[in-house]
């Protein structure tokens, strides 16, 4: 069975597309690779990062899927079912 949050998944554009932005707020300007919300275009680093803002993202709002924001990725994670499509 298809994950349906993966399916139903917006397509929000990236506030900041070259930086996480919860990163660049702490001062910290260090993170592996950037992961854009689908539902609100908050970009958050990822969780081989330092900081892992892309999951706190989701834990703090609940929003289900990101999408790589790494160029040539097109890929997208739900943390709900923990399913990449």
């Amino acid at each position: 069975m298809s994950c349906q949050h993966l399916t139903e998944a917006g397509t929000a554009e990236p506030r900041t597309p070259d930086q996480c932005a919860d990163c660049v707020a702490t001062g910290d300007t260090y993170w592996v690779h950037l992961r854009t919300c689908l539902s609100c275009g908050q970009v958050g680093c990822c969780d081989s990062s330092p900081n892992q803002h892309a999951s706190k993202h989701f834990a703090s709002t609940g929003h289900p899927v990101i999408r790589s924001a790494q160029p040539g990725e097109a890929w997208r994670w739900c943390f709900v079912d923990e399913e990449i499509g």
